[in-house]
């Protein structure tokens, strides 16, 4: 309902990623040596842009605390969770929009998926589960925040390592070798190779049970924690 009455939230959760598919695919992309480099670069971004995208869930606590939203909801007969999964999942679900629109810029620009529509599905379900386990986090983010500005703040650098320093946007093999381990193993880099291989083919096996073992553990440290702190703040 939200976004039907501010449509500017689309606009400004895929103006971002489109912009990095344009700079990485037409300006950055001829000095990066990746054969097909449009159909490497894609997966990547359909992670970041998840990631990135959960920023508002951070945001969008924060405001709620800020306005007195909180103080409402005390009111009401329902589970102090109910609000953190409640703004989880609605979250999940602009990103499938968003996804879906990342998707047609992916074709625009030449991305082909060659595995099958199977397995592009599966490969979106494992960005979902990401997005929604990274959700949890920042949710526990916009708890601890004293405002919606601060909130942002807090969020970003955690996520500009987490993405630059991945396989999103070139092989590790090109980083020093004393941040190779680091890029090799943290998980946007596992979540990301378990989507590039869902979508081009590979050995995804072990990247795929590597990524969901991430997201499920992320989701199991962090939710407990953002409830924890909820229930505190409510």
């Amino acid at each position: 309902i939200k976004v039907k009455r501010v449509p500017d939230l689309i606009v400004f959760a895929t103006l971002s990623p489109i912009m990095f598919v344009l700079l990485f695919r037409y300006v950055f992309g001829g000095a990066i040596k990746i054969p097909n480099y449009q159909d490497f670069l894609m997966p990547g971004i359909f992670v970041q842009t998840a990631a990135f995208g959960s920023v508002g869930t951070a945001i969008g606590m924060a405001e709620d605390l800020q306005k007195g939203l909180i103080e409402r909801f005390r009111a009401l007969p329902m589970a102090r969770s109910a609000v953190l999964v409640g703004r989880a999942l609605a979250d999940l679900c602009r990103g499938v929009l968003v996804i879906a629109i990342m998707t047609a810029v992916g074709f625009a620009v030449g991305f082909r998926p060659n595995t099958g529509p199977l397995s592009y599905i599966a490969a979106v379900a494992v960005i979902l589960l990401f997005l929604h386990a990274v959700s949890w986090g920042f949710s526990l983010i916009g708890l601890v925040a004293p405002n919606s500005e601060t909130a942002q703040v807090m969020a970003f650098p955690i996520l500009f390592p987490l993405t630059f320093a991945s396989t999103a946007f070139v092989t590790t093999h090109t980083m020093p070798g004393w941040l190779q381990p680091f890029a090799n193993n943290q998980p946007l880099s596992k979540v990301i190779n378990a989507v590039r291989d869902l979508m081009l083919g590979g050995a995804s096996t072990s990247e795929v049970l590597a990524a969901l073992a991430w997201c499920v553990g992320i989701l199991a440290v962090l939710a407990p924690l953002a409830v924890h702190r909820y229930r505190r703040t409510a």
